[in-house]
Parts: structure tokens; C-alpha cells; sequence
């Protein structure tokens, strides 16, 4: 059975990346590791949905919801608030 998602990246080492697979059905988990991989600055090569690549607009969208995941988690942390309040005043997703 193949993941419903599957996201390829790599990890920066010295000279060379070591690629890697993240492979999960859910697709809240797969815009939570998105989001990790975006704080630590490792390079997302490619995101499949179903087995097939996700065109240039889906992936966007799915890191746009990711990158904004990321502010609001660092917004909240920084100015100590709870993400109800973040979302009010702010407006970033929760």
C-alpha cells in the first residue's frame, strides 16, 4: 500500500546531503514535519500525494500552511501567548 504522503529531503552534512523519506497518511502530521523541516532549514526536494508528485501550486500551498504554522508557534512563544490569543491578534492559523 503506498503513503498517502510522501515527503523527500535532505540533510545537510559537511559537503554532502544524505536524502531521506518521510512517509505518513495523515496529512495534519505531514504539515507538522513540513514545518519542522522549515525551522531546521533542511532542503524539501519533493512532496507526493498518492504516489504521484504534487503540482507547483499544491506544494506551495501545503508549505504556505506549513511556514505559517511555523510564525505562529514562534510568535506565541516569543510574546508568551496562547494560541487563541496569537490567532486573534495575529490572524495566523491554528
Amino acid at each position: 500500500m503506498i503513503p498517502k504522503y510522501n515527503i523527500e529531503y535532505s540533510v545537510p552534512f559537511r559537503k554532502q546531503a544524505q536524502r531521506n523519506h518521510y512517509t505518513t497518511d495523515d496529512p495534519v502530521a505531514a504539515e507538522e514535519f513540513l514545518t519542522e523541516l522549515l525551522e531546521r532549514g533542511f532542503r524539501i526536494g519533493s512532496i507526493h500525494h498518492d504516489g504521484v508528485a504534487l503540482e507547483p501550486k499544491d506544494s506551495d500551498r501545503l508549505l504556505k500552511r506549513a511556514a505559517s504554522m511555523l510564525a505562529a508557534k514562534h510568535v506565541r512563544v516569543s510574546l508568551g501567548l496562547t494560541g487563541e490569543e496569537e490567532h486573534f491578534r495575529f490572524g495566523f492559523s491554528a
